[in-house]
């Protein structure tokens, strides 16, 4: 069924379009849309095989280039439905320049350190990082802000400025770690003899590495015990293992040896009247 030539034809009264005009408009949308989504897929499948490109630096180029073709799609459609595309452009420069004026720094300096924590990588997807004061994973880096999951299962944004004016603690990055462990001993113990129930203990451990060795100093005469701290290096992605484990079986062990770990104490002298 063919749609009269007076129908289509017809002017949408205030706005002069025609209804020929907007469902051309409509359709160029639609297909606009479907062909963004192909080229989205073919830039991302094109970035994966010929680059060697960081997944977050994959991610990021694509929103980019995502958003790219939808503001140029929109300004087809404009220029479709008759819009001065030119006048258009400088108005929308008028009004950004009136609002970066006004506080939009913020924005532009986000955008500018995505770019560079994209490019030079202080943190990577999966890794686990303090920023901020805010530890968590990373889940992604996009164009205004950082995503962390907290070990709770808290996800939390950060305006990328913050991530790349703040020390960046990286707990992942390196392939060891070394896992320390404090106990206190009272005073009154044998000193040398818990240093080597210590470290016999980590040397015994099946996920404390050799090297470098597993030692103990000690760190503090605190008021009611000498704290000892018990250093073992271990593979990154066992570190936590190792800390639980090892503050768990050093009480066993000390209990064994007949090692006091004390409570804290303390002692009151009361003068007698004359």
């Amino acid at each position: 069924m063919e749609i009269p030539d007076s129908f289509s034809n017809t002017t949408i009264p205030l706005v002069g379009i025609t209804f020929d005009t907007i469902l051309f408009a409509v359709i160029i949308a639609v297909l606009g849309f479907v062909v963004v989504k192909i080229l989205g897929l073919i830039f991302r499948r094109s970035l994966v095989r010929a680059s060697r490109l960081p997944e977050l630096v994959v991610e990021f180029l694509i929103s980019f280039f995502s958003i790219l073709l939808y503001v140029l799609l929109l300004l087809l459609i404009l220029a479709i439905l008759g819009a001065d595309i030119s006048s258009l452009v400088l108005g929308l420069s008028a009004v950004i320049g009136l609002i970066l004026g006004f506080g939009l720094q913020s924005t532009i300096s986000n955008l500018a350190a995505g770019v560079w924590i994209a490019a030079l990588r202080p943190i990577d997807k999966s890794e686990f990082v303090e920023v901020n004061g805010i530890t968590g994973t990373v889940v992604t880096v996009g164009i205004m802000a950082t995503e962390l999951l907290k070990p709770d299962n808290t996800y939390v944004t950060i305006p990328n400025s913050l991530v790349w004016g703040s020390p960046v603690i990286n707990s992942t990055r390196m392939e060891t770690r070394r896992a320390d462990v404090t106990v206190g001993v009272a005073y009154a113990s044998d000193l040398d003899r818990a240093i080597r129930v210590a470290t016999s203990l980590m040397e015994s451990h099946d996920m404390v590495l050799p090297t470098p060795p597993p030692s103990v100093v000690v760190t503090e005469l605190a008021d009611s015990s000498i704290n000892l701290s018990m250093r073992a290096w271990t593979a990154t992605p066992d570190l936590w293992a190792v800390k639980f484990d090892l503050t768990k079986k050093i009480v066993t062990a000390f209990r064994e040896a007949g090692i006091e770990i004390p409570f804290p104490q303390m002692d009151v002298h009361l003068d007698s009247p004359e």
